[in-house]
């Protein structure tokens, strides 16, 4: 079995090594552009990197192994995979009987004539000024607690806008800080802004947060962490296998983290698009 190991730019290809143990073939490359030679992809990095390759691991259906090397790591965890220990199990298994495979929804955001693929969440609003801010951190603020810091930078100029969501054929309209589009339940280091959202169900959960005085949101942002934002009155959330967003001012998007371009956008599902390897 010939795997390509793609590589964010701060990992030593030296990181590879404790994978080639299993007697398969692999070598690091930049892309996937040759991928019909691979059987598989190890992915050392963060969000970031593996939202880069997603057109082609979707291309060519090719398996993936996320290996958490990132400053957040969220779809990694979303997966089950909390380190590269797990991660190396994973692979052993896969290269031993290839069983452990999952094949998850891959999301899809649409602004004019681009369209951007995406694994974890799409955010407007807040929460990509937030982004904003946590990319221009060093690497070492924003693994820990720096999009929370950046979020709370952000809360003071941030101005509450009107949203309006369209799923179903219903309509959601109202003034507030942001709108997050999940497929998976966490982004932003483990913050689990849409709590109840699975990778396979075939449906983006929504979170809107409505306007609220910011000292309430201040107070609200932590509960973000566990979930427990989505019981606050201010916050509407539901399932639909697709949404449309439009905003009183066109904001920023951004998804898994990377700029995705602006407001209005259409977001839908492509289900068990996407070949993962899991945990046994």
């Amino acid at each position: 079995m010939t795997t390509a190991a793609l590589l964010r730019p701060d990992v030593s290809p030296k990181a590879v090594e404790s994978f080639r143990n299993t007697g398969c073939d692999i070598q690091i490359q930049a892309s996937l552009e040759d991928s019909e030679h691979y059987s598989a992809a190890l992915i050392l990095g963060g969000d970031g990197t593996i939202h880069r390759h997603l057109p082609q691991l979707y291309k060519y259906r090719i398996p993936a192994l996320v290996v958490p090397r990132g400053s957040g790591n969220d779809f990694a965890k979303a997966l089950g995979i909390a380190n590269e220990e797990t991660a190396l199990r994973a692979w052993r298994e896969f290269c031993f009987s290839g069983k452990n495979l999952r094949e998850i929804d891959l999301g899809i955001v649409k602004t004019g004539e681009q369209e951007t693929f995406f694994c974890c969440v799409v955010g407007a609003g807040l929460d990509s000024a937030a982004n904003v801010r946590a990319n221009q951190m060093p690497a070492w603020l924003r693994g820990s607690a720096g999009y929370f810091i950046a979020a709370l930078q952000s809360l003071a100029s941030f101005q509450p806008v009107e949203i309006a969501v369209v799923a179903d054929a219903q309509e959601i309209r109202r003034s507030g800080f942001f709108v997050a589009v999940g497929n998976a339940h966490r982004y932003g280091r483990g913050m689990k802004v849409t709590p109840q959202a699975q990778l396979d169900d075939g449906l983006l959960d929504v979170c809107l947060v409505g306007k609220m005085s910011r000292l309430k949101l201040l107070f609200c942002l932590p509960t973000v962490f566990f979930g427990a934002h989505v019981r606050i009155k201010h916050v509407e959330y539901f399932q639909a296998p697709a949404v449309r967003i439009e905003t009183g001012r066109p904001l920023e998007v951004y998804a898994d983290g990377e700029y995705a371009g602006k407001t209005p956008i259409e977001i839908s599902l492509l289900p068990r698009a996407l070949k993962v390897i899991v945990p046994a």
